[in-house]
C-alpha cells in the first residue's frame, strides 16, 4: 500500500474534529424568532392547558379544555400570550439557543461525546434562561391563567404583589423554574443527541436525514417530561387560585408536601399529557428548527 493510501485510510479511521469557530450572534435572533413562532402557534394552548391542570389538580384534560373555552373561546387558549409569553419566548429563546450552542461546541471541541455535550449544553442554556429572563415572565403567565377574574388588569395584580412582596414576590418560584429548565433542556437536547447517535449506529460520519433529526427531537421532547413533579410544584408556588392550607411562604419543599397531602403522588403528574405535547412541539422547533436555521443563516 502506498504512503498516500495509508494516510487516507488513517484519516478515515480518525474521529472528525470540529473547527473552533465562534458561535454567531445571529443565534440570538434565530432563537427568539423560533420561540415566538412556537408560542404563537401551538405552544401557548398547550401551556395554558398544562398550567390549568397543574394548578387545578382535580380537573381532567376534558374539564381543562371546557373551562379554558369558557374563559374566552379560542382566545382563552392564548391567555397570557400578549405580552408575557411573547416577552418570555423572545428572550428565553435567544438565551437558550446562543448559550447552548456555545457550550455544546466547546464540549465537542474538547472531544466530549455528542450525547454528553447535549446534556451539558441544555442544562447551561436552561439555567441561563431562568436567571436572565424567565422568572418574572413565567410568574406573570401563571398569574394570568390561575387568578380569579375581576376588574383588575394583570398589571394591577403585578403592582399589588410588588407592593406587598417586592421583587422577590414577582420572582416567586424562580428556584423551581431554574430546576425545571435545567433538567428540561438537559434532557431534551441530550436525549435528542442520544437518539441521533443510536440512529447513525457505528458510522458516526453518516449524515442523518431531516426525518431522522425530526424524530430524534420528538423523542427528546417526550422523554424530557420525566420532571413533571417539578413543573407542578412551580405552578403551585406561582398560582393565584385559592387553595386552603397552601403555605404562606411557599418554597419547593413545603409546596411539595402540600401537593402530596392534598392529592398524593398522582397530584405531581397533573397536566403531563398537554406538557408532553408542548415539549415535543417545542423541542422540534428549538432543536431540529434551530439546527436547520443555524446551518442556513450562519
Amino acid at each position: 500500500m502506498s504512503l498516500a493510501a495509508m494516510t487516507t485510510t488513517q484519516q478515515q479511521q480518525q474521529p472528525a474534529v470540529l473547527e473552533k469557530k465562534p458561535v454567531s450572534w445571529r443565534y440570538l435572533a434565530i432563537g427568539a424568532a423560533i420561540q415566538v413562532f412556537e408560542v404563537s402557534t401551538l405552544g401557548q394552548p398547550f401551556e395554558v392547558l398544562k398550567t390549568h391542570m397543574a394548578a387545578h389538580r382535580q380537573d381532567s384534560l376534558i374539564a381543562a379544555l371546557k373551562k379554558t373555552w369558557q374563559r374566552g373561546g379560542v382566545a382563552g387558549f392564548y391567555q397570557g400570550l400578549v405580552p408575557w409569553a411573547w416577552i418570555e419566548a423572545s428572550t428565553k429563546g435567544a438565551v437558550l439557543l446562543f448559550t447552548s450552542s456555545v457550550v455544546e461546541r466547546e464540549c465537542l471541541n474538547r472531544q466530549v461525546s455528542p450525547s454528553l455535550a447535549g446534556i451539558v449544553a441544555g442544562m447551561a442554556g436552561g439555567l441561563a434562561q431562568t436567571y436572565t429572563t424567565m422568572g418574572f415572565c413565567t410568574f406573570m403567565k401563571t398569574v394570568e391563567v390561575t387568578r380569579h377574574r375581576d376588574n383588575r388588569s394583570t398589571w394591577s395584580v403585578a403592582g399589588e404583589i410588588l407592593r406587598k412582596e417586592g421583587l422577590r414576590g414577582l420572582n416567586r418560584g424562580a428556584t423551581a423554574v431554574a430546576l425545571r429548565q435545567m433538567t428540561n433542556w438537559g434532557s431534551r437536547i441530550g436525549i435528542s443527541r442520544v437518539t441521533e447517535s443510536l440512529i447513525s449506529g457505528d458510522d458516526k460520519r453518516k449524515p442523518l436525514s431531516r426525518l431522522d433529526r425530526l424524530f430524534s427531537a420528538a423523542v427528546g421532547g417526550a422523554l424530557g417530561c420525566w420532571n413533571q413533579p417539578i413543573e407542578v410544584i412551580r405552578v403551585e408556588m406561582q398560582s393565584q387560585a385559592k387553595a386552603p392550607g397552601r403555605p404562606i411562604k411557599p418554597n419547593i419543599f413545603n409546596t411539595a408536601a402540600f401537593i402530596y397531602r392534598e392529592h398524593g403522588l398522582f397530584g405531581f403528574y397533573r397536566g403531563v399529557t398537554p406538557r408532553i405535547m408542548l415539549s415535543v412541539y417545542l423541542t422540534i422547533c428549538m432543536v431540529f428548527g434551530g439546527d436547520e436555521l443555524k446551518k442556513k443563516f450562519t
